[in-house]
C-alpha cells in the first residue's frame, strides 16, 4: 500500500470517527436534557401536590371550627331564655349576649375578624354565667347547668380545632414561602395565604368563660 493511499485511509477513518463521535455526544446531551425535563416536571408536580394537600388541610380544619361554632351559637338562645326566667331585670346582659352572637354569626367575616367576634361573645357569656353567683336558683336550675356543660364541651372542641387549624395554616404558609414552594405557587397562581383564627391585639386575651 502506497503512502498516499495510507494517508487517505487514515483521513477517511478520522472523518468517520468524528462523525460517529459527534452523533454520540448529541445523543448523550439529548438524553441528559430529557432526564432534566422529567426530573423538573416530577419536582413541580410533587411540590404542587404538596401545596394542594396542605391547603386542603387548612380547609378541613376550618370546617371543624365552623361545626363547633355553629353548635355553640345554637345553645346560646336556650341559655338566655333560661336565665331570663330567674333574672328578668338583667336585660342589658341578655341583649349584649344576643348582639354578640349576631355579630359572630354575621356573614362575610374572615378568620381573624370572626375570631375577634367569637372572643367578644365569650366575654359576654362570662357575664351571663356570672349571674349564677347572684341568683342561686338560676345556678341550681338543671337546664341551665346542662347547657353550661354542653357549652363547655363546645368551647373545648373549639380551642382544639383552633390550635389544629392555626398549625395547618402555619405549615401551609411555610411551604408557600420556602423553596421550592414559592416558585411553584407563583407558577400555579392558585395558592393564597390563609388568615389565622386568632383575634389581633388585646382581643387575643379575652377572658375565658368560667363554668360552674
Amino acid at each position: 500500500m502506497t503512502a498516499p493511499h495510507k494517508i487517505a485511509t487514515i483521513g477517511q477513518g478520522g472523518r468517520i470517527f468524528r462523525a460517529f463521535g459527534g452523533d454520540t455526544v448529541g445523543v448523550i446531551v439529548g438524553a441528559i436534557f430529557a432526564v432534566c425535563v422529567v426530573v423538573c416536571g416530577w419536582w413541580v408536580v410533587r411540590t404542587y401536590n404538596r401545596l394542594v394537600r396542605l391547603r386542603n388541610q387548612t380547609q378541613a380544619s376550618w370546617a371543624q371550627i365552623d361545626v363547633q361554632l355553629k353548635r355553640r351559637h345554637e345553645l346560646i338562645p336556650n341559655l338566655v331564655e333560661g336565665a331570663r326566667g330567674y333574672a328578668a331585670h338583667e336585660r342589658g346582659t341578655f341583649e349584649a349576649v344576643t348582639a354578640a352572637r349576631g355579630e359572630a354569626m354575621g356573614g362575610g367575616l374572615g378568620a381573624t375578624d370572626r375570631a375577634a367576634a367569637e372572643d367578644a361573645l365569650t366575654a359576654t357569656l362570662g357575664k351571663l354565667f356570672a349571674l349564677g353567683e347572684s341568683y342561686p336558683e338560676l345556678k341550681a336550675d338543671q337546664h341551665f347547668s346542662t347547657v353550661q356543660v354542653e357549652l363547655r364541651s363546645a368551647e373545648d372542641k373549639i380551642a382544639y380545632a383552633r390550635q389544629f387549624y392555626n398549625s395547618a395554616v402555619q405549615s401551609y404558609h411555610t411551604a408557600l414561602e420556602s423553596f421550592p414552594g414559592n416558585i411553584v405557587a407563583g407558577l400555579g397562581g392558585a395558592h393564597e395565604r390563609r388568615e389565622y383564627f386568632e383575634a389581633p391585639g388585646a382581643a387575643q386575651d379575652a377572658v375565658q368563660v368560667r363554668f360552674a
